[in-house]
């Protein structure tokens, strides 16, 4: 009788430390991939109504499949071609800003692909991957994109141009960032000069019609 009883015990106490033990990676887990992806993890939860285990589920998978992509540097050509292209977009946003946008877009999806990300025609992908390596800079990306493809008004639009410039300057970069750092970065960027990105002290345009 009494070797039954240690028996259940033992199994018991091995049932508790196994739930125990498995939340505990669990929590660790959510952790690690809140720390990871920063606000985007908020939006994840968000997306899915609440439903934490599912947002981690889907965060999970983006780390699986393409946290082990390495990012391609750039020429110093490419670099200075890049930016300026982007301020020739941001000159003609003032005339065209639904152009602007779209071009915009294009151009941040290019470069995307460039450093080694898929292909901007399937944008989930691209962004999914975006989100790994540079989680604290992909909003910006997610509103010009939604904005390059819908009836935004002109400061709507502006201020997806403005927030999107900071992956921009991510991609453009000379080193890939850290992905471990991504959610710790300010996504404000400045440029060479030290100078708020463009469109900072334009909070009017011509045609604004929010």
């Amino acid at each position: 009788m009494l070797t039954i009883v240690i028996i259940a015990v033992i199994v018991i106490a091995a049932v508790v430390l196994f739930v125990v033990g498995r939340g505990r990676i669990r929590a660790g887990g959510g952790r690690g991939l809140k720390h990871r992806f920063g606000p985007e993890y908020d939006r994840a939860v968000a997306d899915h109504g609440g439903d934490t285990k599912a947002a981690e589920q889907e965060l999970g998978e983006r780390v699986k499949q393409h946290g082990s992509l390495d990012e391609r540097l750039l020429s110093p050509e490419a670099r200075a071609q890049y930016r300026a292209q982007w301020a020739d977009v941001q000159e003609r946003f003032v005339e065209s800003p639904q152009k602007a946008v779209i071009e915009a877009d294009a151009l941040l999806a290019g470069l995307a692909r460039d450093r080694g990300f898929p292909d901007g025609e399937q944008f989930e992908e691209q962004f999914a991957a975006l989100s790994v390596h540079h989680p604290a800079h992909v909003h910006g990306y997610r509103s010009m994109h939604t904005a390059a493809r819908g009836q935004s008004g002109t400061e709507e639009m502006r201020e997806a141009m403005v927030e999107a410039r900071s992956l921009f300057e991510a991609l453009v970069a000379e080193q890939p960032a850290d992905p471990d750092q991504g959610s710790s970065q300010t996504p404000q960027s400045r440029d060479g000069n030290g100078h708020a990105p463009w469109a900072l002290n334009r909070p009017h345009v011509k045609g604004n019609n929010t």
